[in-house]
């Protein structure tokens, strides 16, 4: 049987470049469906209150590389509610005092009715971990949260207002938990863990697939390969922050900074614009 090696050569020559020109084209589309998000970064103000946890996410987006679109945005700490901020930046302060999580309400509240709403296009605080222990009133804390979140929507129609969860902490494993079981004394992370998530699920019950939401919680219990950090509590599962997260159990190791850093951009630079309703006409009196 008698083989036409000069016909295939020919297929080849006709074939090869069509595929080529496909595949490059795929990854052409890919690449601009993956930057074309992350371009709203360069025209929004964007405002982030918190603590500790926040500043090790901060630190992470500080070490991203620039793109050649230079999406990053610019860091920038606010030192009065009445700045004004430029295009392409995040803007950070410290909010309220930690182990008083009602103070951070507080103080984002303020800052945002000061003048903070007027200039920026998103805005959002997080709570730390260490504001929830094995007594705190989830409810009760979610319940002020909620009030002051919708009288700010009201208020600042113009700013898009995101929510977090409340970060975790690992929990602590070995022959020191087992002693602490063994002695009745609280075993770190345990019971804290329990509240933090109490509180999600609040959070995510009255916002998820509603408003913006940043589930950090979800993010940090949940491995590179997918796989969820879990402990068990009375018979029932609870997450618990990845041990490969964090150096010293609560705050994020630069492997965990980058990971949220790319994980919240990416989340912000999905945001859709703010739909401002227009104005109710004042009604005029009748003579």
């Amino acid at each position: 049987m008698h083989f036409d090696w000069t016909f295939l050569v020919r297929v080849s020559a006709l074939v090869l470049p069509a595929m080529l020109l496909m595949v490059l084209h795929g990854a052409a589309a890919n690449a601009a469906e993956t930057s074309a998000p992350m371009e709203k970064l360069a025209s929004r103000r964007i405002f982030f209150g918190h603590q500790s946890v926040g500043g090790n996410i901060l630190d992470g987006v500080k070490q991203l590389p620039a793109s050649p679109q230079g999406l990053v945005p610019r860091v920038v700490e606010v030192q009065s509610p009445t700045e004004s901020l430029a295009p392409g930046t995040l803007a950070h302060a410290m909010v309220g005092q930690n182990e008083k999580p009602e103070s951070k309400i507080a103080d984002f509240e303020r800052m945002m009715d000061a003048g903070l709403a007027k200039s920026t296009d998103v805005a959002f605080f997080k709570f730390c971990y260490i504001d929830f222990n094995g007594a705190t009133d989830t409810r009760a804390l979610f319940e002020k949260y909620r009030v002051a979140m919708e009288g700010l929507k009201a208020r600042h129609p113009g700013t898009t207002f995101v929510h977090v969860t409340a970060p975790l902490t690992t929990v602590q494993r070995g022959a020191k938990a087992w002693l602490k079981e063994l002695l009745g004394r609280p075993v770190w992370g345990i019971a804290e863990n329990v509240q933090r998530e109490t509180f999600n699920e609040l959070m995510r019950k009255a916002y998820g697939g509603k408003e913006p939401l940043f589930d950090l919680a979800r993010l940090e219990s949940t491995a590179p390969d997918g796989t969820r950090e879990t402990y068990e509590l009375n018979g029932q599962t609870w997450p618990a922050m990845v041990p490969g997260y964090s150096d010293d159990g609560g705050h994020l190791n630069a492997t965990a900074q980058a990971r949220l850093a790319k994980e919240l951009l990416n989340f912000l630079a999905g945001l859709p614009a703010p739909v401002v309703q227009p104005p109710i006409p004042a009604v005029q009196a009748t003579p």
